[in-house]
């Protein structure tokens, strides 16, 4: 299984009541059908033959060994190639000058890092430089490698599933994002990982308005044998609660509720969003204990103005940034990891993507991501 978040020890709760003993209760206010349609995958060893095969992917009965994580670091490096090729050009040279700096700076902005996040990279190489008294520009990308390594460690910080210390299961996870992000398919994938670690599963299909996203998710529910509350049409804040609610009552470990795209700017649509996470909290105090917003990789600045946008209505506990693969732009992670550092409160990133397969989202590490960068 990949290591890919902690799983804190089941704290001594009351379990929640058995299925039979609770039935899925309507958010207040929302008119949901009386019984809502839960598609469960099948169970037998006939039926999981016939669901959609994972493309090359088999359910591990042990740990893997590291080999997977070192294939992951080359096409991660491949994937960033267009970002760190115009920085790695601005050290060809043979003299550590302010031309070079000018250069960097360039490069660092081109990249998508943005003013703050390149001002700060600067002054923090040029000290480098001179308590290091290195005189190759080779050895600069070195410690360039170093410093954005650095800015971006408190990014760096393992999805917990569990919940937070007293608090009873499911680990329930609401995920945000615009259109065309990758939240969908996101979701599947970290929906597999966690059903091959044994966690029990449960898909909210909260993006009720687009028929496509319901179904895309029933067909990862279908691959990934978990189960899935849906509503054709449904009030997305009522699906929500259902599932929480039907999450307690089986014994989930985790609920994932997908939600639909959103530009921050459409208010009436961020103020729906708003309802989901109050609903959720009624269906289980302290629910949402996850709220993760997936960018674009591709959108450079405009990613960070979802981050900030999204934080601001929400209150972001983690990000998920896709489609790092062949973008220029890759240099916004570091403008997100100054911006938190400015404010003081930084957004994690749980996860980076740089393809569709399964094994393209993987959890995101500072210094593999510099040195991937840098080369």
């Amino acid at each position: 299984m990949f290591s890919f978040f902690k799983k804190k020890p089941p704290p001594s709760v009351a379990p929640p009541p058995p299925a039979s003993a609770q039935a899925l209760v309507p958010a207040p206010g929302a008119t949901v059908p009386a019984e809502t349609p839960v598609a469960t995958a099948p169970t037998s060893p006939g039926a999981a033959t016939a669901a959609a095969p994972f493309s090359g992917v088999q359910t591990p009965a042990v740990e893997p060994a590291a080999a997977p994580r070192s294939g992951w670091l080359s096409r991660l490096a491949q994937g960033l190639r267009k970002t760190g090729s115009g920085i790695a050009q601005v050290f060809t040279g043979t003299r550590i000058d302010e031309a070079l700096y000018e250069d960097l700076e360039s490069a660092l902005l081109l990249a998508d890092a943005g003013l703050p996040a390149t001002q700060f990279l600067l002054t923090d190489l040029k000290r480098r430089v001179k308590e290091s008294k290195a005189t190759d520009p080779a050895a600069v990308k070195t410690l360039l490698a170093d410093a954005l390594a650095d800015l971006l460690q408190p990014l760096q910080r393992p999805l917990v599933i569990g919940g937070a210390d007293g608090q009873a299961s499911p680990t329930v996870i609401m995920v945000t994002g615009v259109n065309g992000a990758g939240k969908t398919t996101s979701i599947g994938k970290l929906t597999r990982y966690l059903a091959e670690a044994d966690q029990k599963v449960l898909l909210a299909a909260a993006d009720t308005f687009r028929a496509a996203a319901r179904e895309q998710l029933a067909v990862w529910a279908g691959r990934n044998q978990v189960e899935i509350v849906s509503q054709e049409g449904g009030d997305p804040a009522a699906v929500s609660f259902d599932a929480v609610s039907a999450g307690r009552a089986r014994g989930c470990d985790v609920v994932i509720a997908d939600t639909a795209g959103r530009l921050p700017t459409q208010v009436h649509l961020m103020e729906e969003l708003k309802k989901i996470q109050r609903t959720i909290a009624k269906a289980m105090p302290g629910a949402p204990h996850e709220v993760l917003l997936v960018v674009d990789g591709n959108t450079g600045q405009n990613a960070l103005a979802q981050v900030k946008a999204f934080d601001a209505a929400l209150g972001l506990t983690g990000l998920v940034v896709t489609k790092l693969d062949g973008t220029a732009k890759g240099g916004v992670l570091a403008a997100i990891a100054r911006w938190g550092a400015e404010q003081g409160r930084v957004v994690p990133v749980y996860f980076i993507g740089i393809g569709e397969k399964l094994e393209d989202l993987q959890t995101f590490d500072a210094r593999e991501f510099a040195q991937a960068l840098l080369g």
